[in-house]
């Protein structure tokens, strides 16, 4: 069965997306099967790989409300062993349709069912927030990446989204697991003062990947013209970085016999 990632901080602009579309991408390069499974109304990690979400009939809010299967819903890369299941305009509402739906925090945990054999991993795009489409994207999943962006601003709501990563450990999906926090947009000339990764530190023990994600023009043009950076430029300082952290969490995994 397919490992499940829930790529997931509350906060925008930490590099969310980008971290679960390149991720992805590298994964596959590596000779995995990927789904990247894009629950975040913005719909980014559907554009951000050539897909114009705005013209599809159906996507992953089709395949939560049960109107499609999930295998129906999902669409191919330019990428091979990598798809994408896809946001559409109509996810936007399933915050508020999700509220009366019995085991409305389980949707995508059971829709994911029909297709987790079919994969190596599948990473999930949360949205920048902790409503009811982030809590199925955590529950759903057995690992939680958090890309915290590398300045002091950033720490803010962490410790929110730690306790409700708890609070779904405890009383909703106990093999929850946080697989780390990954350094986003950092930026050298600047660097961290050391009270920030002294806070990092504390909120993520032996949780911080070595991989640091620069902050790289070439990562920001990407989405741009539909491509992830191993298509766009794999040599650039972002697109060896994102290689450097997929190879990191391979190695996790495999030390964990997963």
């Amino acid at each position: 069965m397919a490992q499940i990632i829930s790529v997931v901080n509350q906060k925008g602009g930490v590099g969310k997306t980008t971290t679960a579309v390149n991720l992805g991408a590298y994964l596959a390069s590596m000779g995995k099967f990927v789904l990247l499974v894009d629950i975040d109304p913005q719909a980014n990690a559907t554009s951000g790989l050539g897909i114009d979400h705005r013209n599809l009939e159906k996507g992953i809010y089709e395949a939560l409300a049960g109107a499609n299967s999930f295998r129906d819903v999902i669409v191919g890369t330019s990428f091979t062993g990598y798809k994408v299941a896809p946001a559409t305009v109509s996810l936007a509402g399933a915050n508020v349709e999700l509220v009366n739906m019995e085991n409305r925090e389980f949707k995508l945990h059971e829709a994911l069912l029909e297709i987790r054999n079919d994969y190596d991993y599948i990473i999930i795009d949360c949205p920048p927030s902790l409503g009811l489409l982030t809590l199925n994207g955590l529950v759903a999943a057995e690992k939680i990446l958090i890309p915290v962006q590398a300045e002091y601003y950033a720490l803010e709501g962490l410790g929110q989204l730690l306790e409700t990563i708890s609070l779904i450990k405890n009383n909703l999906k106990p093999s929850i697991e946080i697989l780390g926090a990954v350094l986003t947009m950092f930026d050298k000339r600047v660097g961290l003062s050391g009270a920030v990764l002294d806070q990092l530190y504390q909120y993520f023990p032996d949780k911080i990947f070595r991989s640091v994600i620069p902050r790289n023009i070439r990562l920001a043009e990407a989405p741009s013209y539909g491509k992830s950076i191993l298509e766009y430029d794999a040599n650039s300082a972002g697109g060896k970085a994102y290689e450097r952290l997929a190879r990191e969490i391979l190695e996790l995994m495999n030390q964990k016999n997963i």
